[in-house]
């Protein structure tokens, strides 16, 4: 099973300690790739995918420590299911 594998089954999983680093890694492998929006941007991280252009995903970058909320991980999961990209159930 290749990095890719391990990290979505990992993603489904949504483990409280899943890393800003790791959800990067797991949407490249989708061909979601960073948007820098210019320095307004904040802390917000936006992904694009040129296939799916209505589906972005965007959150904050954590501060202090590197986990992303559980919240922001079900959002990923929804999003690439619903461009058909996995299935979850």
């Amino acid at each position: 099973m290749g990095r890719k594998n391990k990290l979505l089954k990992r993603l489904l999983l949504l483990p409280k300690d899943f890393t800003f680093d790791e959800v990067v890694a797991v949407l490249a492998s989708f061909n979601f790739n960073e948007v820098k929006t210019g320095k307004t941007s904040g802390s917000a991280d936006r992904f694009k995918n040129d296939e799916f252009p209505h589906e972005p995903i965007i959150f904050h970058k954590p501060h202090l420590q590197n986990s992303i909320k559980v919240y922001v991980l079900k959002s990923i999961v929804a999003c690439l299911t619903r461009c058909c990209l996995i299935k979850y159930e």
